[in-house]
């Protein structure tokens, strides 16, 4: 099976809860990166950050007209990883409806897929990206407010 897309992902938070971020790095069974994206989400919690980094993970993969047979996801938060794949229950009420709609879109797409822990040096783009979101935001909130 060649056609495979290993998706890292992180979510940053400044503060828990506090200016988070996604960041996701898709790349190709051959580890070509196919695509790198940071998107800075607003005052969360890091839990927050990861699952939307994976939500938004999969808006990437479908509006890239990518369609692989399997995905591997790798992610740095074990808990995520541990709720997605049933090991934990989930009992934060934002957590549920953000693991339900990761569910719904994945199952929509008919892909194959599993979610596997990394540590986190293993995941310093995604990492990377998360925080250099962050730091956009910021960089740009300083420069509307000086004017």
């Amino acid at each position: 099976m060649k056609n495979i897309v290993n998706i890292f992902t992180d979510g940053a938070s400044r503060g828990n809860p506090g200016l988070s971020a996604a960041g996701i790095v898709i790349k190709d069974a051959n580890n070509n990166i196919l695509n790198v994206s940071g998107k800075f989400l607003g005052i969360h919690t890091n839990n927050y950050a990861e699952y939307t980094a994976l939500i938004e993970s999969l808006e990437i993969l479908e509006s890239s007209g990518l369609q692989p047979e399997k995905i591997n996801f790798f992610l740095d938060s074990e808990l995520v990883v541990k709720q997605i794949s049933g090991k934990y229950k989930i009992k934060n009420k934002d957590l549920i409806k953000l693991s339900l709609n990761f569910m719904k879109k994945i199952s929509s797409l008919k892909i194959p897929f599993e979610i596997n822990y990394i540590p986190r040096k293993e995941n310093v783009i995604a990492d990377k990206l998360a925080n250099e979101a962050i730091d956009k935001y910021l960089l740009e909130s300083k420069k509307l407010s000086s004017g």
